[in-house]
């Protein structure tokens, strides 16, 4: 199933795999198991043999959390007027919440922010007045 996968992302149902399902992956294997609140994976037994395991629980390291996003994409579209959502803009909010991880501050445990980051927000926000202002495509997301 997932035998030789570099990655392996589950935002689905809890316990699908077991350790040794990701002893089998590719070396230095990423999980981000998401399933909340029992990820798809026991965090302790995919970080036996993955290189870097994210959750989306806040007691295990590299929390996986739509707060990281939504509160500076809210206000960068807001700021601007935006009417509609593109792929360019959510490219460039993902690029703004890794961005926040300092170079020297990169390792296994530490891949994104805390969600308790205050300069997330306002870095996410700033991205989104960025490519909202100016379009490079348009492949809109329409907003309701």
């Amino acid at each position: 199933m997932i035998a030789g996968a570099d990655v392996f992302i589950g935002v689905s149902a809890p316990n699908l795999l077991d350790g040794e399902d990701i002893a089998t992956m590719a070396p230095d294997a990423i999980v981000f198991a998401l399933a909340n609140p029992v990820p798809e994976v026991d965090p302790v037994a995919a970080r036996e043999h993955a290189a870097i395991v994210a959750t989306g629980r806040s007691d295990f390291p590299n929390q996986i959390n739509n707060v990281l996003a939504f509160p500076g994409v809210f206000r960068g579209l807001l700021d601007v007027g935006a009417r509609e959502i593109t792929d360019a803009m959510l490219i460039a909010a993902a690029e703004a919440i890794a961005d926040v991880v300092a170079e020297d501050q990169l390792n296994p445990s530490y891949i994104v922010p805390s969600v308790f980051d205050t300069s997330v927000a306002p870095a996410v926000a700033a991205a989104i007045r960025e490519v909202a202002s100016h379009p490079a495509s348009p492949s809109p997301l329409a907003i309701y």
